[in-house]
């Protein structure tokens, strides 16, 4: 059977199924368009069939009458017909096609039907279709909905409906029906019934993914707060805690073992804390290394603070990674129900400012949200605001603490950042560099120390005040990546300086971490003349075998063992093996932080190249280091003239 230009009546009205179908699409979703189209297609091809159906029976009448003489050959064609229409049907795939009678009894069933609903066309022909595929619940209406269409004429509408198979399962279909015959005495119903289960199941999936961590399988942010607030909404104001837990270090994991074993770590962690919780606590996983748990068995302060020392306890047992055990330390932030928030976002804030708190450096590992942390941070933004505009206003300064040799002389100076604000008074570089680092703020820091020192060496070497080398810090952050490294060579040539008039400090675990493109930059700087010193050494990285991998001239020993070095043999012990496996190295030893004669006589003793610290200066503006360059006055063993302690 074909519908073409030479069947009007039946291509018009399959063109007019086709329209209906673009004016639905704009409010219908992928899937739907495609079922629609197969659906309403499929339907006018059957009311085509049925009518040329119709017509070929009265043929195939007339062909077999006594009288008729015609031969075989219009037999042969009605019968092709017919087979060509039962083989499309049988052919299509996943759309199920079902035929009905008066009585609701199958007469047709094709492939894509068994292959949906279980059944072959053997074990259905002549059954009723509520008692094969319709649930228990939805029989009586919808036979009442078949002879409401046979005696009424009211159609059932298509729609997603899900059926039963012959296993019990529920099966998710878009059913589609048209009548044949509805004014005859035996009216027929067929079903076109297209398979949504793949749908179904990307539906589902997207709807998990939407509430769940695929990693781990936990709740994510936005199903944790949705069920916290519903859990709130019963307890009235029994105590309930809310945990704030992130792995500390963790991208040295993804660094060091690779994010493969990064990932098993936290698939870890999420066992370990579900073997924590009670059936009525929430745990959820929000994002990177963060956890956050509700634990309801709560019934006072010091409850959660033995909560606390259980979670502590947990993480006391290494993790195995990459086939080693590996000790994990974690961060927790805690916030009481009600006394900190009454609702899940308040609290989940709470806890993150409280994990926030336990993260900053000198705290304990974990803290109880209190107001003063809020207060905390809320002058921590107010300074940050004012940190952002510092160097547009010239709030900015570079103060120089002068290095003095055994010799007694000014040999370098470290150029340390300041910040002034219009105000008045001094904010601490503890406050402020800290603040920097967090919210992203080094690189324009960073930008503005290399142009303000290049800037004044220029100035004194105009002064004819050469020979004095500047060293400047740069952190983590600064060498992310090669480009301030850049921008500090760059400055160099345009203020005319030379590798020489220039050095930098970095830390231990900065060198250590640095990436192989930082590296080799320093290389290059390094063999070009520049000093690269170790700053706080002995405080980061356990293993001096970087020392003589990386390109490094000096050692800087870190305060803390100069202070009681004089009175502590261990210190002092520390202090004389720093000093020792320096100069074996090749590498200048600078002591910082002497502020007694007692320490400066030890140094001494030690031989370390360098002395810095308050005995002889405090940091100071260039205008004030600028006559004892010029004068370059020998300071043995006595407090210089600008110093003031």
């Amino acid at each position: 059977m074909r519908i073409s230009h030479r069947s009007p009546r039946y291509g018009s009205a399959l063109g007019m199924a086709l329209i209906l179908a673009l004016a639905i699409m704009a409010f219908m979703s992928a899937h739907h368009l495609i079922v629609l189209f197969l659906s309403v297609a499929l339907v006018m091809v059957l009311l085509a069939w049925h009518r040329c159906r119709q017509r070929n029976r009265q043929l195939y009448r007339r062909l077999h009458h006594p009288a008729n003489h015609l031969g075989s050959h219009e037999r042969l064609r009605y019968d092709r017909s017919e087979q060509r229409f039962r083989a499309l049907l049988e052919s299509l795939p996943r759309v199920a096609v079902q035929g009905y009678d008066r009585q609701r009894r199958v007469i047709y069933w094709n492939a894509a039907s068994t292959q949906l609903y279980g059944y072959m066309p053997g074990e259905v022909m002549g059954c009723r279709f509520e008692e094969l595929i319709i649930p228990k619940d939805m029989r009586e209406s919808v036979v009442r909905a078949h002879q409401a269409w046979i005696n009424e004429g009211v159609e059932i509408p298509a729609s997603e409906i899900e059926l039963l198979h012959k296993s019990g399962r529920h099966v998710a279909v878009f059913s589609h029906h048209v009548m044949l015959g509805q004014h005859t005495d035996n009216p027929l119903m067929f079903c076109v019934d297209v398979d949504l289960s793949v749908q179904k199941q990307a539906h589902r999936d997207l709807e998990f993914i939407q509430r769940y961590d695929p990693l781990t399988l936990l709740p994510n942010r936005d199903a944790f707060i949705a069920e916290l607030d519903r859990l709130l909404e019963d307890r009235q104001s029994a105590p309930l805690a809310v945990f704030f837990i992130d792995i500390e270090k963790f991208s040295d994991i993804n660094d060091t073992l690779g994010y493969e074993q990064g990932n098993h770590l936290l698939t870890l962690v999420a066992e370990r804390l579900s073997q924590y919780c009670y059936t009525s606590d929430l745990l959820a996983r929000f994002g990177n290394d963060e956890f956050v748990m509700a634990c309801t068995q709560l019934d006072s302060r010091r409850h959660a603070l033995q909560l606390i020392d259980r979670i502590n306890s947990m993480f006391e047992m290494p993790f195995t990674l990459a086939g080693k055990p590996h000790r994990i330390r974690i961060s927790q932030g805690i916030s009481l129900f009600p006394d900190n928030g009454e609702d899940a976002r308040s609290l989940v804030h709470a806890a993150n400012v409280a994990r926030n708190r336990a993260r900053t450096p000198g705290e304990s590992r974990f803290q109880i949200f209190s107001h003063e942390f809020h207060r905390d941070l809320i002058h921590q933004h107010e300074l940050l605001k004012r940190l952002e505009n510092a160097i547009d206003q010239d709030e900015l300064a570079l103060h120089f603490q002068p290095q003095i040799s055994r010799s007694g002389r000014i040999e370098s100076m470290e150029a340390l950042l300041r910040w002034f604000p219009a105000g008045g008074g001094m904010v601490s570089p503890a406050e402020f560099i800290p603040l920097a680092e967090r919210f992203g703020l080094m690189e324009r820091l960073g930008s503005w120390s290399i142009d303000a020192l290049c800037t004044q060496q220029a100035v004194w070497k105009t002064q004819g005040l050469t020979g004095y080398r500047v060293d400047l810090n740069l952190s983590g952050e600064h060498l992310r990546s090669t480009a301030m490294l850049e921008k500090l060579e760059k400055a160099i040539q345009r203020h005319q300086l030379s590798m020489r008039d220039v050095g930098i400090e970095i830390t231990e675990n900065v060198l250590v971490r640095a990436d192989e493109t930082v590296k080799a930059y320093l290389q290059t700087l390094y063999h070009r003349g520049m000093k690269i010193a170790i700053d706080d050494f002995g405080t980061g990285y356990s293993s001096l075998a970087y020392l003589k991998q990386f390109p490094v001239t000096s050692l800087k020993i870190d305060r803390t063992f100069v202070v009681d070095a004089p009175d502590n043999l261990q210190d002092r012990a520390i202090l004389a093996g720093i000093v020792f496996i320096g100069h074996r190295l090749g590498l200048e030893v600078i002591a910082e932080g002497v502020e007694t004669s007692e320490q400066l006589e030890l140094v001494n003793e030690l031989n370390v190249d360098l002395v810095q610290g308050f005995y002889y200066f405090r940091s100071m503006p260039a205008e004030r280091i600028t006559p004892l360059l010029e004068t370059q006055p020998l300071f043995k063993g006595h407090k210089g003239p600008s110093s003031s302690r």
